[in-house]
């Protein structure tokens, strides 16, 4: 991949980040208004079991796409380009399916059992349903990313955020004309609105895209049993790749699931009341973390740009190439972090209030301030090293940073509240820094 569309890939993707954010973080500040921080904090519970679906159905058949389609890009195999996508989108959809249809039908188990929040029910159903289109649109954005052609992954992305923040504000809308309370539903109604159209979207122009290029999946076995054959043999050069790293994602999501599902318990340990307690994790995931992570959009954008591009210099032999371009990145990111942590630390009280109209929003913020140069790294790092095939050093190593945050939740939260997570965030993210910085340069 040369220097050029790497740059310019990143750039449309941080340009559409940064728009997505700076929207979805005005959105966040409507939904403290109208909802309030418990609202958001029942929200954020469901959050966790999103991901969890997410990552069975698409984490690691998007890497799979994303890399394999670099490669087959680099030694000029088209056809297999589309193979790759087709194979794995079909097989993510149906499974998207079938774990849509286990949320919707047991909801009232997950949100009672699990969640240990009844009022979540209603927000489980409907985040059951945008299961299959969350799973196609990023299915489609890692063939996208494959073939070095970010605008319109950039382009679907400012889509969906614009039609999640306008469908949930015509809910609230609908609800206040009709006299009906405002609940945490508008939010994952939004959410539901915004995941069909950007998959509908998605489909459409990856349609005319592979018409314009003359693909069919079935030009080569139009017999039903050469299909299938085809179709298997496909998704066993998929499955290497993407099984290891599905496993890495949904072990960590079941470790970070632990972990957030026990910080309102915790915290009522330490004295705050129910409320109280999703109160102060409204804030910390609904309001100031989003802050923190705001100027993360930059890192995401080079670390998918990265993946691709690190998979397709391996394939091509080119090492000096790949150390370069890791220093080189590294070197940013570190920047970044830094800048940024000093920014938010001074500036922390003045956003928390101005933005927030809360006070212990912006404490949250300057105690979160330390992490950012971790944070931003890690980011960075974890995908350089699912570029090189590292995936189980990844996998190892983020079990050992959440389990460092999971130790804190139980041992130091009921001490020292909330402050007690923050200091085991920041110790888990620094040896997680310290791991995959010795990793990647030892490869």
């Amino acid at each position: 991949m040369s220097k050029k569309l790497f740059i310019r890939g990143t750039l449309l993707l941080t340009f559409s980040g940064l728009l997505s954010r700076l929207a979805g973080f005005f959105y966040r500040i409507f939904l403290s208004h109208t909802i309030g921080a418990q609202g958001l904090g029942i929200f954020q519970l469901t959050v966790p079991l999103q991901l969890l679906f997410m990552s069975l159905c698409a984490s690691g058949i998007q890497t799979g796409i994303s890399r394999l389609t670099a490669s087959a890009k680099a030694q000029n195999h088209s056809h297999q380009k589309g193979d790759y996508f087709v194979c794995g989108a079909v097989f993510s959809v149906v499974l998207s399916v079938i774990l849509a249809c286990q949320l919707c039908f047991f909801g009232d188990f997950w949100a009672k059992e699990i969640l240990k929040e009844p009022e979540t029910l209603g927000l489980l159903r409907l985040l059951a349903f945008s299961l299959p289109p969350a799973t196609l649109h990023v299915c489609i954005n890692s063939y996208y990313f494959g073939i070095k052609k970010a605008g319109i992954p950039s382009a679907i992305q400012l889509l969906e955020q614009f039609s999640r923040i306008g469908g949930c504000y015509l809910i609230y809308w609908i609800l206040l004309s009709q006299n009906r309370p405002v609940t945490p539903l508008i939010a994952a109604g939004g959410n539901l609105i915004g995941e069909a159209v950007a998959a509908f979207l998605s489909l459409f122009l990856i349609s005319m895209h592979f018409h314009l290029n003359k693909y069919t999946f079935f030009c080569q076995s139009q017999k039903a049993g050469l299909l299938l054959k085809k179709f298997f043999n496909t998704l066993k050069k998929l499955f290497p790749i993407s099984v290891p790293l599905t496993l890495n994602k949904v072990l960590l999501t079941v470790l970070a699931g632990i972990e957030v599902l026990l910080i309102p318990d915790r915290l009522r340990l330490s004295g705050l009341s129910r409320s109280g307690s999703l109160e102060i994790y409204g804030i910390f995931t609904g309001m100031a973390l989003p802050l923190i992570l705001f100027p993360s959009t930059l890192t995401n954008s080079v670390s998918v740009m990265l993946l691709p591009s690190i998979a397709e210099l391996q394939a091509l032999g080119c090492q000096k190439r790949i150390r370069y371009v890791i220093r080189r990145i590294l070197g940013c990111c570190t920047v970044l972090g830094i800048g940024c942590m000093f920014l938010f630390f001074i500036m922390g009280q003045f956003l928390g209030i101005f933005l927030f109209h809360n006070t212990t929003a912006g404490i949250c913020i300057q105690a979160l301030s330390f992490v950012c140069p971790f944070l931003y790294l890690n980011t960075t790092l974890t995908s350089i090293l699912n570029g090189l095939g590292k995936s189980g050093l990844c996998l190892l190593y983020s079990s050992i940073s959440i389990c460092i945050r999971v130790a804190f939740v139980l041992l130091v939260i009921p001490l020292l509240g909330i402050q007690g997570y923050f200091c085991g965030l920041l110790l888990s993210e620094m040896f997680l820094t310290i791991l995959l910085l010795v990793s990647t340069f030892r490869t």
